[in-house]
């Protein structure tokens, strides 16, 4: 283009081709600026959004700083702290955005005029006097540098090591190798010495979503501190729970031992025992009263929380026996304080000093079992079983006792499709030869189930009626219209006890397949 002697058309052309290429260049320019603006725009908009999430956090926190003050008070100061110093390293910020844009005022919508923000005198002038840092520039790496320490500072333990290196890279002010000069440069040089004005605003914007990135993690870190502790072993405590709460001479004490979960700085606002209130100490609270008359007593009351403004009971659950001498029975259910109907209830029978060949029970559906002082019912009809216990004591006279039980049916159970219940994820093949079947939730027998009749129903298409417990034809043919996301409800599913003849259970609920 430049070589030999060109001619005047020749001379033309080669400076339209100059001119062409300048003007790219420029369009190019100012799709970055652009570029740039929208990228700011989006990092205010999400700093607010932050805002907003940080500020709810730290409502919870101090919420739960009110209600447990020994767990959280000591972290709600901590973060009050970081936020303070946060808000000053943000607002300061904000500030050095404001003078370096004043001559460039938004728009209606809030947005800069990007392509007119295209030169670096406003971010030169502030951070430099000639090519040496100005007092402005000093501060201003002053506020980055320091920022990280001083949250280490004031969080100490309570921020995770991990944690604390991230915030440290993330406002780290090293030099920078740079490929166009070859060599390393200072970070402020790096990264706003002579760069358009609208990529320095953005990059300010950056730093200080940063800032609130950091007020994030660590609410979110401390948060999280407590739950792994709470998860550890060591907030366990084995306790010992006697199979009963009174044992003859000569028995074997049984029971079990089962981990509970103790928390010392969790203190109780009040706790209630048998109407009376008890002092709460960290975690526990001990009580003390007298036994009361000869039989079973209950104990009752609750431990009581202030949480998120309201306060949470706890009911408190348990039973004692007063036995000064054999004149009672002691008629307790293994499993619990009522009889089902349509299941093999175990019982245990005993009197106080008497032994168990001397003890006579009788009830309707009551039978002897093959060791000591147990016993078997099936219960009929009704609403409430009496059991009555006679004993002959060692002086020869007889003793009597009863007790009343409510008599419950089996509750309703739920519906599975391939043993699982609620709303089943999978393929339609994997529900054609899928098996529907019951369980029964939190119940204290092991009962056999048989499902004997089911509905089957996909939106659009009829009912299917089906006897047993697999899918027929007419399942498989309607399934095969179904599409992806289709949900094929089983409903009126009628369950019986195994082997229990014609005993049909209440209503079974449900279950849901969603075809994937």
């Amino acid at each position: 283009m430049a070589g030999g002697k060109l001619t005047p058309r020749q001379k033309m052309i080669n400076l339209m081709y100059l001119v062409f290429i300048a003007m790219l260049a420029l369009n190019m320019s100012k799709e970055v600026l652009s570029a740039f603006g929208i990228l700011n725009t989006k990092i205010v908009d999400s700093n607010g959004i932050t805002d907003t999430r940080n500020e709810s956090s730290f409502q919870q926190l101090a919420q739960k700083a009110v209600d447990q003050p020994g767990q959280f008070g000591d972290k709600k100061a901590k973060v009050e702290k970081i936020r303070a110093i946060s808000k000053e390293f943000n607002d300061y910020l904000e500030e050095i955005k404001t003078k370096v844009t004043k001559k460039f005022p938004k728009d209606k919508e809030g947005n800069y005029p990007c392509e007119q923000m295209d030169k670096s005198d406003e971010i030169d002038n502030m951070f430099y006097i000639g090519d040496k840092e100005s007092p402005e520039a000093k501060k201003f790496l002053g506020y980055i540098q320091g920022y990280a320490g001083k949250i280490k500072a004031i969080g100490g333990s309570s921020i995770a090591e991990s944690e604390m290196k991230k915030i440290e890279k993330r406002f780290a002010t090293e030099a920078v190798y740079s490929e166009k000069a070859g060599a390393k440069l200072p970070w402020l040089d790096y990264n706003y010495h002579h760069f358009p004005l609208i990529a320095s605003v953005t990059k300010l914007s950056q730093l200080q979503a940063d800032i609130k990135a950091t007020e994030s993690d660590v609410m979110t870190g401390m948060f999280q501190s407590d739950l792994v502790a709470a998860a550890s072993l060591t907030a366990y405590q084995p306790i010992v729970v006697p199979e009963k709460t009174a044992f003859f001479q000569g028995e074997a004490v049984k029971g079990k031992i089962i981990l509970g979960k103790f928390d010392p700085t969790l203190v109780a606002k009040s706790v209630i025992v048998n109407g009376s209130s008890v002092k709460a100490t960290a975690g526990q609270a001990e009580f003390s009263f007298g036994a009361g008359a000869v039989g079973e007593h209950d104990i009752t009351g609750s431990f009581n929380f202030d949480e998120n403004g309201k306060v949470i009971s706890l009911p408190i659950k348990g039973n004692y026996v007063v036995v000064p001498r054999p004149n009672s029975a002691t008629i307790s259910a293994d499993k619990m304080n009522v009889v089902y109907r349509g299941v093999v209830n175990p019982m245990t029978i005993s009197f106080a000093g008497v032994s168990d060949n001397n003890v006579t029970a009788s009830a309707p559906g009551m039978t002897k079992g093959s060791k000591p002082g147990k016993y078997e019912i099936r219960p009929g009809q009704g609403t409430e079983l009496t059991i009555n216990v006679t004993a002959k004591l060692p002086d020869g006279k007889p003793v009597s006792d009863k007790k009343t039980f409510r008599i419950k049916g089996i509750p309703g159970p739920t519906g599975t499709i391939r043993g699982e219940m609620g709303v089943v994820k999978g393929q339609k093949s994997s529900l054609q030869v899928s098996t529907v079947g019951a369980k029964l939730v939190d119940f204290d027998f092991e009962v056999g189930l048989d499902v004997v009749g089911f509905n089957l129903k996909v939106a659009g298409q009829p009912t299917v009626v089906v006897q047993g417990n697999k899918m027929n034809a007419q399942c498989l043919s309607v399934i095969a219209k179904a599409g992806r996301g289709d949900q094929v409800t089983i409903s009126e599913i009628k369950t019986k006890l195994s082997g229990a003849g014609s005993y049909m259970l209440p209503r079974t609920a449900p279950v849901i397949f969603e075809i994937q």
